[in-house]
């Protein structure tokens, strides 16, 4: 430490305000603390230091308005600053309200003969905050090196094992600076000195020419068609396609050779998968599904019909005539099958099935023709709306109640049946009527209807008519 050379003639007389000043100035917080280690006085240099409050630590010993591992350094300051030993700084923490401490960089040392240590603090947290973000920049650049260490590996993965043989080349000289295991054993490559050769090489006159035009031309657009190039040897024929990118300011060609059967079979495999999914969703559908013949003889059906049909085995099926199972005889069947072949499709017709355990069950039919194809066919599918119906529309023993409901009983139950309930239903709708008109008069009603008073009564609790709970019959 040096020390002024004759501070008598330099400072002169400087009083106790010019000292102060000067201390308060010097800093960003000054404490005047006592023998005993209390805080007697402060003053800030720094106005942010004021909204921290540290104009409540007067009163206090240093020590306890620090953190906890901040008191030793308190302590040893105090210590060097009563024995004049060389001033020293230490990095002290102060708890704040705001929940992060304020760190400060302090040095003491005694003035005046009262014994008073007079501690000189330095605002840190500016540096704390270049510190932090130092950190979280050295953070932020290590992950993004494990990050590019790790697409680098899987990079170098992929590139190993994929069966096409991927070479990276050099556009301005055409130099092979990479090559993979299947491009190395195609084209003889050395997989340590991947330079030694140029490319294209391993083709025939005409191959290398339609490489050598391709590259051209993805050198000035950036991509280029595939283009079909044999081996040297005239025996194997090749698909060739580049591409361009950059790398550290120079350009360079990503070409992958391949056979064209490879091609043609990746080409497929997104057919091949839609079509095994769609299978997937057919057979875990919760509608009946059934494939016949042009015949109606079943080809295939999924889990949802075999249930339907109380079964337990597609085999139990196949082979057999739709019509077993459907509608009251096999009208239902020829009916449909006539308009297939007059339409192409049915929507919505309604029906029965019957099950083998002679269970019985209302359904809605849409169906569509495929005549065209290796095998023609027909395809069913089959809702059970048997819930979805109303309980007065179903068939049954009660009268329906309107002539939409009888009408949705044609084909469905026998012509005796239909002329007995539509009988019943127009004697329904006469008294109805009648009743109406007499205000519900029934000795009026029964004379318009030329029926006796008792007759009425019968038919009136028949059909449910009226409340006859509390009249006695006549």
């Amino acid at each position: 430490m040096k020390q002024f050379d004759a501070p008598e003639n330099s400072l002169g007389s400087l009083d106790a305000k010019a000292a102060a000043a000067l201390i308060a100035a010097s800093s960003d917080i000054a404490l005047i603390i006592d023998s005993d280690g209390v805080i007697r006085d402060l003053a800030f240099g720094s106005e942010d230091l004021s909204a921290e409050d540290c104009a409540n630590w007067l009163g206090q010993p240093w020590a306890e308005v620090v953190t906890v591992e901040s008191r030793p350094k308190v302590e040893a300051l105090l210590r060097g600053a009563v024995t004049n030993a060389t001033p020293s700084w230490r990095h002290v923490n102060h708890p704040s309200s705001s929940g992060a401490d304020v760190p400060l960089l302090y040095s003491a040392i005694r003035v005046g003969s009262k014994d008073h240590v007079v501690a000189m603090g330095r605002d840190l947290r500016g540096v704390a905050a270049l510190q932090q973000r130092l950190l979280d920049a050295q953070q932020s650049m290590e992950r993004d090196y494990w990050r590019l260490r790790r697409a680098e590996t899987r990079y170098r993965h992929l590139f190993q094992m994929v069966p096409e043989a991927i070479l990276i080349v050099d556009a301005a000289t055409n130099k092979v600076l990479e090559a993979n295991p299947a491009a190395s054993q195609l084209f003889g490559v050395n997989a340590e000195r991947p330079g030694s050769r140029p490319f294209p090489d391993g083709f025939d006159p005409a191959g290398t020419e339609a490489v050598q035009s391709l590259l051209a031309g993805v050198r000035v657009a950036g991509s280029g068609n595939s283009v079909r190039a044999r081996s040297a040897d005239g025996a194997r024929e090749f698909l060739v396609s580049a591409s361009l990118f950059r790398q550290e300011n120079s350009s360079l060609f990503l070409v992958r050779v391949s056979s064209p059967r490879h091609e043609a079979d990746l080409a497929e495999m997104p057919g091949k998968r839609v079509k095994a999914l769609l299978f997937e969703v057919v057979e875990s559908m919760p509608d009946s599904f059934v494939v016949t013949d042009l015949q109606g003889n079943i080809l295939a059906a999924n889990s949802a019909f075999i249930d339907l049909l109380e079964m337990a085995a597609e085999e139990q099926v196949r082979g057999q005539s739709l019509g077993r199972w459907l509608g009251r005889s096999e009208v239902d069947l020829n009916v449909l099958i006539a308009n297939l072949r007059q339409h192409g499709t049915v929507r919505l017709f309604a029906t029965t099935v019957r099950g083998e355990l002679g269970a019985s069950e209302e359904v809605e039919i849409s169906a569509v023709a495929v005549p065209q194809g290796q095998q023609p066919c027909m395809g069913f599918t089959i809702r059970n709306v048997g819930r979805r119906l109303s309980p007065d529309a179903r068939v049954g023993r009660e009268i329906p109640r309107s002539v939409e409901q009888l009408a949705e009983l044609v084909g469905r139950v026998p012509l005796k049946d239909l002329v007995q309930e539509s009988t019943d239903l127009i004697e329904k709708l006469c008294i109805e009527a009648a009743l109406a008109l007499t205000r519900d008069n029934r000795a009026s009603a029964a004379e318009m209807l030329g029926l006796s008073r008792q007759s009425l009564y019968v038919k009136l609790r028949r059909y449910g008519l009226g409340d006859l709970a509390s009249e006695p019959e006549r």
